[in-house]
This record gives C-alpha cells, structure tokens and sequence, in this order.
C-alpha cells in the first residue's frame, strides 16, 4: 500500500499534539510495510530536530519550491517539503482567503494550472522556523498555496490512497484525489467546535465539512470526536472509524525522578497549549483551592497559546502567582525531564478529541487526572478522572493523589502497565483497513 499523507506539522515544527500523532503513525506505517510519501509545508533542517535525524533535504526543483529528504528511523517514509505554512500553526485563527484560488481547489479541476501557478514564484527559503513564530500574509493563503503544492507534487509520484490530517490540508487532499481518481481519507484530531466552543470561523468549518463529505472514509481519533463530527457536519455515522492514538514506550521505568523544586514541596503540571479548549483558568481555580489546604505544592504550566497573558494575569490576581511557574514552549527531552519533575499530571481540557499529553505523564511513570472531555478517557482506565468545570473534585483529587503515597503508587503501576497496550502500530493496522474500506467504496 502507497500512502501519500498530507500534514500540516511533524517533529521539531510542532505546535500541538497533532505533529506528534503525525510522528508516531507515520513511523509505524514504515514499520507495518506500509510505504509513505509525507507532504510538509515547509523543509525542516536536522539541526532543529531533537528525536528525529534527517539526511539534508535536497533542493530538487528551484522553480516547483518542493524538497524530498529522509528520515533514517522511517526505511519506507520520503518526505517532501514545500515552501508554504508561514509559521501558522494548526491551532492559529485564521483570516482571509482568495476566492479565486479557493474555487479551483474546490473542483480539483486544475492540474495544469496548478502546474502553471507552482513555477511563477521564486525559489523558497530553507529557513527553519520555530513553532510560535509568525510571519506576514495570512492562514488560508498558505493553506491554498500548500494545495497547490502538493497537488504538484502528487502528479510525480505513484500512490494508492490520500491520507490528509486535520482541516489545513483538507483542500489539498480534495485536490489531489479529483486530479488522480485515487480515494481520499481525512483525519480528524480536532475541530472548530473543540477548538472554539460555539465561536466557530464559518470558513474553517466550511473547509471541514467539505472535506468529511467528499473523503470516501473519516478517520475520527476517539468516540467523542466521532459524535460531533455526525452530529455538527451531518456525516453518516457508518463513514466514520475510530482509530486511537498512542504513545512510543521511552524505556523510562527504572529512571530516577529529577530533584522537585523544593526539597519538599509537591509538583503539578499543566503541559499543552495554553488556549480555551485546553482549560488553564480551570487548572488554575484547582491550584488556589488545593493551596487552602497544601502549601508545599507548586504548579507548573508549560506550554504557550493565545491565553497566556490571561493565564499569568488570572494567577497574579488569584494570588498564587509565586506557586505557579510557566516554562512556555517545551520540546524533546524538556518534555521527559519536565514529566520526570511531576507528581501529578492534569489535564483538565474544556473538549479533548484525544489527548496525547496524558499518555506521555503515563508513560514517564507520572499518575495523571483527566477531563472527562476527553477522547483518551474511552481508553483510559487507571487515570483520575473529572468534569472540566468541577474545580472542586478537581482539586479535592489532587489532594489526594499528593497527601496518599499509596494512591499515587498504585496509579503509577497500572498506569504503567496500561499505557504499553496502546500502541502506534496497531493504529497504523487500523489506518490500513479503512485505506481498504476507502478503496473497496470508489464509484
């Protein structure tokens, strides 16, 4: 099986969960015998990466701004880059698009346009960027531009089925598949309702459901995912399959926790965006009522999003600004030593589709407390659990977990034992089957 797979972020250039769902398929595909092509916005240089060792793209076509390199550890992965993305993450609000450009990746009936379009431009910078920087135009001009792109690229190589992750690669996918007849599969690890509550952008949902429709199967990341996407895009429920994410085993059990900030004092931690749908006001009103009763405890929040200022502001005016510490963005081994510091890892997300984060805590032998919100709590059976708005529970559990050493123990050891049946080759198995279901279906 051929899969040419389209994703707006891959380690290092992360913002999110999704760069490292991305990582982790995509490595199990090549290791199942699955062959992939991975279609990037921009080239990543090795030097940026801190788990990933990439042979030096090479430039292969100035005028297409396109770059193929390899990634040792993935034997049957090629990656291809091209000049798009900005710096826009997945998760940033988006502004305005062409018109134009827009109805010709609608119908998919411009292969030689794009071909035409994709050699005016100059060669493309192989400049690296970090995952928060920003850059000028606007988000849905780079999305069409990486449609084009790739669309570009598609009409070099030889694949079976189109694998696009989330709403900015959509267009590309609907593209790809009109010009090459072969199936569409879209993922879906978050959407607009998950991201903004009922504030949805009308453009991004627009691009969503488009997308669900025309794809010949959907790829949902949890049950929770699955409901909204039949009921808030009108989707038959037989089109959608369920594959989980999962986590890579780090080999970490018999490592020994780093020194705490005090001698005695107890870590939580917060690690993921700080944004609406993440919940960090909710953390916070946890934190003010678990430091009434415990004043040895210190709260850590890593991570960065549109709300941090709110969040640093929110904790000041709380007044436990000097109990909480916010590292901003973390990555690679950061993330490990971080986790290692951690007695208790919270995920108090208002609408999780997944939620890698928790996998990880798991799996760095820290017991975690997650939203019920949340799609990793269908698989998720020795992990605390809370409605995202009861701060009260919220922090009555994670009294609980820091004041009984037996109840963290026991949820350290389970947790363990749990996290290593979730496996990312299993979800690659998984993927497989529903290329086959999306094969099987073609008219």
């Amino acid at each position: 099986m051929k899969v040419l797979m389209l994703g707006w972020e891959f380690p290092p250039f992360i913002s999110g969960g999704l760069g490292t769902a991305c990582y982790g398929l995509t490595k199990a595909m090549s290791q199942v015998g699955a062959e992939v092509i991975f279609v990037l916005p921009r080239p990543v240089a090795s030097q940026y990466t801190s788990h990933v060792k990439l042979v030096s793209p090479t430039l292969l076509s100035a005028a297409a701004g396109s770059y193929s390199y390899q990634v040792e550890e993935f034997a049957n992965v090629t990656f291809r880059a091209v000049n798009a993305g900005g710096g826009y993450s997945a998760y940033e609000s988006a502004r305005t698009a062409s018109p134009a450009i827009e109805e010709q990746i609608r119908t998919g009936r411009h292969a030689s346009k794009l071909r035409q379009t994709a050699t005016q431009g100059k060669a493309p910078s192989q400049t690296v960027v970090e995952p928060q920087a920003h850059y000028g135009g606007d988000l849905f001009s780079e999305v069409e531009r990486y449609a084009r792109m790739a669309t570009l690229i598609a009409t070099e190589e030889d694949f079976d089925v189109v694998h696009a992750h989330d709403w900015m690669t959509f267009r590309a996918g609907i593209a790809i598949s009109a010009m090459s007849g072969r199936p569409l599969v879209v993922q879906v690890h978050s959407t607009e309702f998950d991201r903004t509550g009922e504030h949805v952008d009308q453009r991004i949902y627009d691009i969503e459901r488009e997308g669900m429709h025309y794809a010949k199967r959907i790829i949902a990341v949890s049950h929770l995912t699955k409901r909204i996407i039949v009921a808030r895009y009108g989707i038959p429920e037989e089109k959608v399959e369920v594959v989980y994410n999962a986590v890579d085993f780090n080999g970490h059990d018999n490592g020994t926790p780093l020194p705490p900030i005090g001698r005695n004092d107890k870590i939580v931690l917060f690690l993921g965006r700080i944004t609406m749908q993440k919940g960090p006001e909710y953390f916070l009103a946890a934190a003010k009522k678990v430091l009434e009763v415990m004043q040895n405890v210190r709260f850590i929040m890593a991570g960065w999003g549109d709300m941090i200022r709110r969040t640093i502001q929110l904790a000041n005016e709380m007044g436990i600004g000097h109990k909480v510490l916010f590292t901003g963005f973390l990555r690679g081994p950061d993330v490990d030593r971080v986790f290692r510091m951690a007695d208790l890892y919270v995920m108090p997300s208002v609408s999780e589709p997944f939620g890698i984060a928790p996998l990880e805590a798991m799996n760095n032998d820290v017991p975690v407390l997650i939203s019920k919100q949340s799609g990793v709590s269908e698989v998720l059976s020795h992990a605390l659990k809370v409605d995202f708005w009861d701060v009260n529970e919220m922090a009555n559990k994670i009294v609980a977990v820091l004041r009984h050493p037996p109840l963290q123990k026991t949820l350290r050891e389970h947790g363990r034992i749990e996290v290593r049946k979730l496996s990312w080759a299993d979800s690659a198995r998984r993927c497989l089957e529903v290329y086959q279901q999306a094969g099987a279906s073609r008219n």
